[in-house]
């Protein structure tokens, strides 16, 4: 059983995945002035993954996804803390997390390379 080799990146499948992985980043960046914006993204990743299997560009959706849903784990555990102070160091760990996750994400997507 041979593995198909994956598209090159200029390729039309990686193009349109490598763009809806860049609208799915940029929509978790906008989450955080609106959260709706954060839903959007989460879901338009789930959307189009499947989508994006045969392309270079999988493993930033399994990332998108990763984010999005530890990203609302964490900040409902957070809220619930806050009251006893914990739940501030929850949200802020939570929010660098996911920046640092969000933004080296796209730093490898716009270098047309794989999340890992």
């Amino acid at each position: 059983m041979s593995e198909q080799p994956l598209p090159p990146p200029g390729g039309p499948g990686n193009e349109a995945a490598r763009t809806a992985a860049l609208v799915a980043y940029l929509c978790l960046l906008a989450g955080y002035f609106t959260g709706l914006f954060w839903l959007i993204g989460g879901i338009w990743a789930m959307v189009k993954r499947s989508e994006s299997v045969d392309s270079l560009f999988i493993d930033h959706f399994d990332n998108i996804i990763h984010v999005f849903w530890w990203g609302i784990g964490l900040t409902a555990i957070g809220v619930v803390l806050a009251p006893f102070i914990i739940g501030y160091l929850v949200l802020l760990g939570a929010f660098i997390w996911s920046v640092f996750r969000i933004v080296k994400g796209l730093a490898r997507l716009t270098s047309d390379k794989p999340y890992r």
